[in-house]
């Protein structure tokens, strides 16, 4: 008798962003570290916040709108390179940890920021690394080309 192998249901971006961000809150309320950013000047991580939301809205909707795969490891029909890719190669990524920014800058302790730097390194690692080599695979010389001119982050 043959076991039915299931499909392992890969863990997205979106998960770990969540996780950054509820570990910010959990840090804030459980493990108060040195305040650096005192109200009213806390105010600013809104502008982060929003950019960030916009940035990842602008991303997916446009994606959608050329017909191509938002979701890592799937293959892409189509090399975006206009509007905020542009000027970062992974605008939802960035996008992500603009908002963790805001959302650091808001609470205004040091150790939410930290969280910051931890959740870049997972999502280069897990995501940033093999989708480049898938677009480098479907795209070639063009994605090469697009990879000289646009920085990964900013």
């Amino acid at each position: 008798m043959t076991e039915k192998k299931t499909p392992t249901k890969r863990r997205l971006p979106p998960t770990y962003f969540n996780l950054a961000w509820v570990s910010m809150g959990i840090l804030y309320l459980l493990v108060p570290g040195p305040k650096i950013i005192s109200f009213p000047f806390t105010l600013a991580g809104i502008l982060p916040l929003l950019l960030g939301l916009w940035m990842n809205l602008w991303a997916s909707n446009h994606f959608k709108k050329v017909n191509t795969t938002v979701k890592p490891f799937e293959t892409s029909s189509q090399l975006v390179k206009k509007g905020f890719f542009s000027i970062s190669r992974h605008p939802m990524y960035l996008g992500m940890a603009s908002v963790l920014l805001g959302i650091a800058i808001l609470l205004g302790n040091l150790l939410p920021f930290l969280i910051i730097p931890v959740f870049v390194i997972i999502i280069n690692r897990k995501f940033i690394i093999p989708e480049e080599q898938m677009l480098l695979d479907t795209f070639g010389q063009e994605y090469k080309d697009y990879r000289n001119q646009v920085r990964r982050w900013i």
